[in-house]
């Protein structure tokens, strides 16, 4: 594409926003509306949500399906990137967003992308509500919260995250511990379960690959560690939680 030829379909398109009314939200508006799903504020989403309607919105297609369909994967997207850097575990953000996109594409009236919007952006922002380190009240607690979510798929120890957070050993563990009700390796465990757990149900990845991705010693500790939290085997897990969740 040429310059001028660009220039004037950029000409026409800023007239089309004028004459029909179409705008871009507030940069800050927008920014306060991300920023609330990333600390996991409900209220604050709710308020600040605009429904995805055709209404107002900048043409990427002139099929109106289809362009709602463009600004849901534009705010998918963005979203995830928000939870990404707001604590929320890269496997599972990436794993939500291709499910939304996949669904985004099977959606076939206005309707149901509108809701599957509402839906992605409450499924989101519940998890960051849920993310620990929203719960934590110290300084010490929230670094040693995010040590650990950058670093389960490796080995941890207690010695290398106090020596991060500038803390001795002792006084680290019983401040963990009154904080979040259990000790710093009970969660260590119940990060690379849950984790664990999620690409069960959104990838295809085999048993051993989600073991040593996920941080477990080996598959069978993977295996024991899991019936241990869930009653199931990772097979009976998977088996029971996969197929249902692609087709809602």
């Amino acid at each position: 594409m040429n310059d001028l030829k660009f220039n004037r379909e950029l000409s026409d398109t800023l007239l089309t926003h004028l004459e029909y009314g179409m705008h871009h939200s507030p940069y800050d508006q927008e920014l306060a509306f991300y920023s609330a799903v990333q600390s996991g504020d409900l209220d604050s989403v709710s308020q600040l949500m605009t429904p995805l309607t055709n209404e107002g919105l900048g043409i990427l297609s002139k099929n109106p399906l289809k362009n709602l369909q463009y600004h849901l994967v534009i705010s998918i997207a963005l979203i995830t990137r928000f939870c990404i850097e707001g604590g929320l575990d890269q496997e599972i953000a990436y794993s939500l967003s291709d499910l939304f996109i996949q669904r985004a594409d099977l959606c076939d009236t206005e309707q149901s992308i509108t809701q599957l919007h509402s839906k992605m952006i409450h499924e989101f922002t519940i998890r960051m509500a849920q993310l620990p380190k929203n719960k934590a009240k110290s300084k010490p607690v929230v670094q040693c919260l995010d040590y650990i979510h950058k670093n389960y798929h490796y080995a941890i120890t207690l010695k290398e995250i106090a020596r991060h957070v500038n803390l001795n050993t002792s006084y680290l563990s019983s401040l963990f511990k009154k904080e979040m009700g259990q000790t710093l390796f009970q969660y260590v465990a119940q990060v690379r379960l849950e984790a664990s757990m999620n690409m069960l149900k959104f990838s295809d990845y085999s048993y051993a690959d989600i073991s040593n991705y996920c941080g477990f010693s080996s598959q069978s500790h993977f295996t024991y560690c899991l019936r241990m939290y869930t009653g199931l085997t990772p097979k009976q897990y998977r088996d029971r939680y996969y197929s249902s969740n692609w087709r809602k």
